[in-house]
């Protein structure tokens, strides 16, 4: 499934108050899309790591009650507590959230016993999971080469298992909110294929994902390192293969129209040829996250010279990055003009 169906089917899971798991390869983003929809539903979220946690962590420590000469267990912090304070007197908890239990098949057995009973009692020890909380777990798949255990059979029968794989679309509509460096989101556009590669045949030290692209962009902008740091940098993060065809498209991407030049000349700054895809992707991707309300009316007369399919790329990233372009004059028109083809 891709990343926002299952944004989509959590809500309902949450909402109707299923326990739910999320596998995926490493680095793909299930802890931004379990993130997304506790903000979504304007809900409180937990993260908890299940794979650094030792049993006693969740059951939590054992302390005497001396009014009944018998153990009793204080529940560690990081659970939502049971009860809050009101007045002077303590209340039931009446928040609503996500307790995250990620990389759960990567904790050890005795570790997954003890969220085994928080999955399917709400409740571990004398600690009861607020009514208003929800728990969605997540791990690797046992293909992915990463450190899992086989989940019990009776717990995995009472998660609901949603598979997720990476998708562009849904990718890039996160990196324009997130900020992403436009050569980055550019060349994924280009070569989509490469947002995630992984071999594990090979099991090679780095390679791309979504996790590892925002590494790349977030050390590629003004970037000081020299050339032959960059590259190593690069290859460091997502390998040889695919960060040599990423160089090779940072050079293609100095032959991007500088803005300025288009707003000046709207109507006779070159636009890329059609057998130039890769510079089509830069052009409109770099054309919609440098838009505004003040400068559209003339970006737009330079994005309708372009082909349709990079033109919705490059109004689309202008309207997700700033909704208050959605609401000019030119954005209604070209819209209209266009209606048949955003259908």
């Amino acid at each position: 499934m891709r990343p926002s169906s299952i944004a989509n089917v959590l809500s309902h899971l949450i909402s109707v108050k299923r326990p739910a798991f999320v596998w995926g390869p490493p680095g793909i983003g299930k802890s931004d899309v379990v993130a997304g929809v506790a903000k979504r539903n304007d809900m409180e979220l937990v993260d908890v790591r299940m794979n650094l946690l030792d049993p006693v962590d969740l059951k939590g420590f054992p302390v005497p009650n001396t009014d009944d000469q018998q153990m009793t267990w204080l529940p560690p912090d990081f659970l939502p507590p049971m009860f809050v304070k009101e007045g002077k007197k303590m209340v039931p908890n009446p928040s609503k959230g996500i307790l995250f239990l990620d990389e759960f098949n990567s904790a050890m057995p005795a570790v997954q016993a003890a969220g085994y009973q928080l999955v399917l009692n709400r409740a571990v020890g004398n600690y009861k999971l607020p009514d208003g909380w929800a728990i969605v777990a997540a791990g690797n798949r046992e293909g992915d080469r990463g450190v899992t255990h086989r989940m019990p059979s009776p717990l995995a029968n009472r998660l609901i298992h949603l598979d997720m794989e990476t998708d562009i679309s849904d990718w890039a509509t996160w990196a324009v909110e997130n900020g992403v460096s436009t050569k980055v989101l550019g060349y994924l556009r280009w070569k989509s294929g490469n947002l995630h590669a992984y071999d594990a045949n090979t099991n090679p030290r780095a390679f791309p994902t979504p996790r590892s692209w925002v590494f790349v962009s977030d050390f590629i902008e003004n970037c000081p390192l020299s050339k032959e740091e960059r590259m190593d940098t690069i290859f460091g993060t997502i390998g040889p293969g695919v960060g040599g065809e990423f160089l090779a498209y940072l050079d293609i991407h100095t032959h991007v129209p500088k803005i300025e030049q288009i707003l000046l000349n709207p109507k006779t700054t070159p636009v890329p040829e059609d057998h130039e895809p890769s510079l089509q992707y830069a052009v409109a991707t770099e054309l919609g996250m440098r838009a505004s309300p003040s400068n559209f009316s003339a970006l737009i007369q330079y994005i309708e010279r372009m082909p349709i399919e990079f033109q919705i790329v490059a109004v689309r990233d202008a309207g997700r990055r700033d909704p208050a372009i959605a609401e000019t004059k030119e954005f209604d028109a070209w819209t209209l003009k266009n209606s048949s083809v955003l259908v």
